[in-house]
């Protein structure tokens, strides 16, 4: 049996006064993908930190195989450099490997790296890992802010690559789709199941019902135990000191694990007042912002109790077809009818409604006092937050001091304390564990109300969507009902016009200009240089890649980075096609600006 690439054994870490892990061993197999799973705060991202050797545990053992090379993805990655090819190459990958990467994964290589939106952050994190060829891969929640198509992209990228690799991810669906191993995290322990992430659940009930078998014969041992020592223990105190010492140690096992079951989420949903049988209907819905078209020509009808799913690349529209639905923004053509007795409830992906200087009592409580309105009823915002799982010296933190999940959950119990008929969900899964996912699914499946939901989650999507509403970036919108494996595979290619390769930045509007200055605005006249550097330096970018294709012993070699050099090249080929489009264009503005002087 060949030794594992990189393993932890009786490993501890402690965290202030509480200690995170007590012994954990985990091995990676080489070429083995796995999964870590286990609750927000169990220690999942500190884990991999320490399998990075990023930070060093207070005691046990990390072991490597000498010569491996192991990259890590952590969950708010930073990107560095003037463009994203700089950051993609600083870890020692060469250009060629790293502009495949990063197009394989839909982004231009000579992007600025400043100002990059969270998904394409994702995105460039990601190629620059994979464009490293390493032996190893840790990768910490890597599916947030990713679209859908992304995540396909990953799956692709993952299945293709030769590293061993250790997910930390909280969507099911994609972990089925790459895992064949699991650890599970919990009680500061890893234990290990030899199989991919569809037997996980089934095999995590079995040990549950162990666990609480064993629990229950403990407690008896203890109740047992307790009324011997009310008996009189203090006379046979010499003879029955082994004894005593097992009551007290008893206690503290039980003491311990009360500590550590967290509960679950004790929330509820309220529909509120009913609303009317039409929530809203869309009739020949258009929109764009300047030449950029979001929509065209859409029409739909949600009705009290629907549960409409919209999903789409990053970028298409998703956000904007809501507020056009909801009425909060007004279509180029077309109108929408709001229904009667709407009270509406907006989860905000970007979490801005949160302010990193506030308390989490400051956001429960926004008028002052104790007390939280929930649903029309008081109460105590201890109590209430408690059933959020957050503890009582918690609330005199700040909002910037709180986990990805954590901030979900305060947004989640913010929203949730009003009574609300039509509930918006924009990308409500981002780092929340999986235990609460399940709950927030059970509360939905429950509620009463209307559900928008705006989400990348292909699970969460199929569980609960009644109709799923399609945006392929280009202004075409489709509606099919059931989740979304019904919509692809009622509209198959769908999305292909949308897919690997961003489009170029449509060239903005000419400024107004009068008769004595006709001629390209600074912006048109500056996209028009940059476009001409970019189609005089692709040919020989794509010879590179052209080069590696030539190679005939290639695919026996390396299927994997055979079919990865062919991607990059048609997607290379394709953007070039769309760049020198956009240059056609603005020379032909240009020329005709010159005529007109």
């Amino acid at each position: 049996m060949r030794a594992p690439i990189l393993a932890l054994k009786e490993v501890r870490l402690a965290d202030g006064p509480m200690m995170l892990f007590d012994g954990v061993d985990l091995a990676l197999d080489a070429r083995t993908r796995a999964c870590l799973v286990g609750r927000n705060g169990a220690g999942k991202s500190t884990l991999l930190r320490i399998l990075s050797g990023q930070i060093e545990a207070d005691a046990g053992e990390r072991t490597v195989t000498p010569g491996t090379t192991i990259a890590y993805v952590p969950q708010e990655p930073e990107i560095t450099g003037e463009t994203i090819l700089d950051h993609a190459t600083s870890g020692g990958a060469p250009d060629y490997r790293a502009e495949a990467a990063l197009q394989a994964f839909g982004m231009d290589p000579q992007k600025a790296a400043q100002g990059l939106s969270g998904g394409e952050t994702r995105r460039v994190a990601l190629a620059k890992a994979f464009a490293e060829d390493p032996d190893v891969i840790l990768l910490d929640e890597p599916t947030n802010h990713l679209d859908i198509l992304a995540i396909e992209v990953l799956e692709a990228e993952i299945a293709q690559s030769r590293a061993a690799a250790l997910i930390v991810s909280h969507d099911r669906a994609f972990l089925e789709r790459v895992t064949q191993r699991c650890f599970w995290l919990e009680h500061r322990r890893v234990r290990r199941l030899d199989a991919g992430f569809a037997g996980f659940e089934e095999w995590v009930e079995k040990i549950e019902a162990q666990q609480a078998e064993e629990a229950r014969r403990q407690d008896k041992l203890l109740e047992r135990e307790q009324h011997w020592m009310e008996r009189g223990v203090t006379a046979r105190r010499a003879r029955n000191e082994g004894r005593r010492r097992r009551l007290l140690q008893l206690r503290e096992d039980r003491g311990a694990r009360l500590r550590e079951n967290r509960g679950a989420m004790s929330i509820g949903l309220d529909a509120g007042g009913v609303s009317g049988k039409r929530v809203a209907e869309a009739k020949g819905l258009s929109k764009a912002f300047g030449e950029r078209v979001i929509l065209k020509d859409f029409s739909t009808r949600i009705l009290r109790g629907d549960r409409v799913a919209i999903v789409g690349p990053n970028g298409a529209g998703k956000t904007t077809m809501v507020k056009l639905l909801l009425g909060e923004l007004a279509p180029d053509a077309g109108e929408v009818k709001l229904g009667t007795n709407l009270a509406i409830t907006y989860i905000d992906q970007s979490r801005a409604a949160l302010s990193p200087e506030m308390t989490l009592k400051d956001v429960l409580t926004p008028l002052g006092g104790d007390q939280v309105l929930v649903r029309g009823q008081p109460k105590h915002v201890n109590a209430y937050a408690k059933d959020f799982l957050f503890k009582e010296s918690q609330l005199r933190q700040p909002v910037r001091s709180l986990s990805g999940g954590e901030r979900n959950r305060l947004l989640l119990a913010r929203a949730l304390a009003n009574a609300a008929n039509v509930m918006v969900l924009d990308e409500p899964t981002n780092d929340l564990d999986m235990d609460t996912l399940d709950l927030l699914e059970d509360l939905l499946a429950d509620y009463e109300g209307t559900l928008i939901l705006v989400s990348h989650d292909r699970d969460f999507i199929d569980r609960l969507a009644t109709s799923t509403i399609g945006l392929d970036g280009t202004g075409r919108a489709v509606e099919t009902p059931g989740g979304w494996q019904d919509f692809r595979s009622q509209n198959p290619g769908f999305f292909s016009a949308s897919h690997r390769i961003e489009p170029p930045k449509a060239a903005p509007k000419p400024a107004t200009s009068s008769p004595k200055t006709a001629k390209l605005s600074y912006k048109d006249q500056r996209r028009l240089e940059e476009l001409e550097t970019l189609i005089a330096a692709m040919p020989a970018k794509m010879a590179t890649v052209e080069a590696a294709l030539a190679d005939p012993n290639l695919y026996a070699r390396d299927p994997a980075g055979f079919d990865r050099f062919s991607r990059a090249l048609d997607a290379a080929r394709a953007q070039l096609a769309a760049a020198e489009e956009e240059w056609l264009m603005l020379e032909e503005r240009r020329e005709a600006l010159q005529a007109e002087r």
